[in-house]
């Protein structure tokens, strides 16, 4: 079976605002980061942590990064999908794609468990026939495993699958794992991702459809 693997924040839905809240929920004073550093907040806790302590002018090593980590985890936890919403006609998307034969599935480099929290609240968790996040396997995107893993457990075929993404790591996995990728335009870099030569540039979902019948055979 043919099959569409989609990335998770930055690609079905604008995370940013949440994970940036989270993050500032680490730093004294609150609000270091903010709406600008939407890019940052798509590569991860880790990357927001490094930017917050930067901005603060204070000296830091990886052991603090290690020490507010899960503060920032659990403050996400706790309020995972106050500001997130679906990028527009992302679930219309999916639905084609479906009626069209193709299995689809999730792979983000999000926590597991915080990602299926966020996938029940937005209500669409039973839309998608897997979901393997960043602990899911002991590999992570860019690695090829964690998304044969989202093409198989869907019931799909790996040489008849794209991935649909918004960053450079989903650009390396695609690479990594020889399949086409689609990378959206209307993420924090805009058409920036055009310098990483994607086999396609997504400018709105309802393009997808198209852009997946050309892409896998």
């Amino acid at each position: 079976m043919r099959c569409i693997v989609f990335d998770l924040d930055g690609t079905l839905a604008d995370t940013s605002a949440d994970l940036l809240a989270a993050a500032n929920a680490c730093f004294p004073g609150g609000a270091v980061l903010g709406p600008g550093d939407a890019l940052t907040a798509f590569h991860g806790g880790r990357a927001m942590l490094r930017l917050g302590y930067e901005r603060l002018g204070q000296a830091w090593t990886e052991s603090d990064v290690d020490r507010d980590y899960p503060v920032l985890l659990e403050a996400y936890r706790q309020a995972i999908a106050v500001h997130t919403t679906l990028y527009p006609g992302a679930m219309d998307a999916v639905e084609a794609l479906k009626r069209e034969g193709y299995a689809v599935s999730i792979c983000t480099n999000k926590p597991a468990a915080l990602a299926e929290e966020l996938l029940r609240r937005l209500g669409i968790r039973d839309a998608f026939g897997a979901m393997i996040g960043a602990d899911t396997l002991a590999t992570r995107k860019p690695d090829a495993a964690p998304y044969v893993a989202a093409v198989e457990r869907a019931g799909g075929v790996v040489a008849r699958s794209m991935l649909v993404g918004d960053t450079e790591t989903d650009r390396k996995t695609g690479l990594a794992v020889g399949v086409p990728v689609a990378l959206v335009t209307f993420g924090p870099e805009g058409a920036g991702v055009a310098r990483l030569a994607p086999e396609a540039l997504l400018d709105h979902f309802d393009q997808l459809v198209g852009i997946a019948g050309r892409l896998v055979r």
